[in-house]
């Protein structure tokens, strides 16, 4: 059942962030009045954190890239980006499409395993948790991303 969930809302997300493609580099890079962040850190936090969340990145190699961590980690800021080249939003879209089919193929009994560290929110203790919190997190940052669209586009 969680699965279907997952799959429904990466789905979704995958969606919204093809339709981005259409944005422009400004309008994915700008800071809408009322926000910290934009709409490319939000689609590369999603990414990030999904890595982190279900095969230890950064410090496992998952094939992203390191720099990845510095722009779209938690408590960074677009805002610290500098003149890093940052990837686009299409390298995004297939290293979610890619992701996508890795986390659907995570067999049952590595979600019933203990994390192997202490997460910061009561009640994660498996990877099966982290796992429901991932659906939320996906979730949540889609509404961020529409709403920001919607703010660039008028």
């Amino acid at each position: 059942m969680m699965r279907k969930t997952f799959e429904l809302t990466s789905s979704m997300f995958l969606a919204v962030v093809n339709d981005l493609e259409n944005l422009t580099d400004d309008q994915l890079t700008k800071i809408p009045e009322g926000f910290n962040n934009n709409i490319l850190w939000h689609v590369g936090h999603v990414l990030v954190s999904n890595e982190f969340f279900m095969f230890g990145y950064p410090q496992t190699d998952t094939g992203l890239p390191q720099s990845y961590v510095s722009w779209f980690n938690t408590q960074t800021s677009p805002a610290d980006w500098g003149e890093d080249k940052l990837p686009t939003i299409s390298e995004l879209y297939k290293a979610l499409q890619t992701q996508l089919e890795k986390i659907c193929n995570i067999d049952d009994t590595f979600l019933e395993q203990k994390l192997p560290f202490e997460f910061p929110v009561p009640g994660i203790v498996t990877y099966h948790d982290l796992y429901a919190l991932m659906i939320y997190h996906e979730a949540d940052h889609l509404g961020q991303i529409k709403a920001m669209k919607k703010m660039v586009t008028q």
